[in-house]
């Protein structure tokens, strides 16, 4: 069962059609101005996932990291680390200073709320 989005070609607002079936036919009208001059747009989806598929995704050297990465104190500004090195840059020693404070508990320099 189908969801078809339009833009109508009068007022541009978007319409949605619900079909019974891919086979169904359809004449769009506007639900908002009732014009026929419609054009068909790509409707967002979704893709499931399974267990497995979330868990390769977070395996060792996968590019994303599990939510427990991101609990770990040692690993904050390591893709600031990453950038610098990727592109053989100094770091500046505020940036330094600032990763290695988060890393012991406090607060960066400018960030105090």
């Amino acid at each position: 069962m189908p969801i078809y989005e339009y833009r109508c070609q009068a007022c541009t607002k978007l319409s949605s059609f619900f079909l019974k079936s891919i086979n169904s036919e359809l004449e769009p009208v506007c639900s908002h101005c009732q014009s026929k001059d419609m054009e068909r747009r790509m409707s967002s989806f979704a893709m499931g996932k399974t267990v497995a598929s979330v868990h390769e995704s977070f395996a060792p050297g996968s590019e994303r990291r599990s939510p427990e990465y991101y609990s770990d104190p040692r690993n904050i500004g390591r893709g600031v680390e990453a950038a610098f090195s990727k592109y053989g840059m100094e770091m500046p020693r505020s940036v330094r200073d600032n990763i290695d404070a988060a890393r012991s508990g406090e607060t960066p320099k400018g960030l105090d709320l």
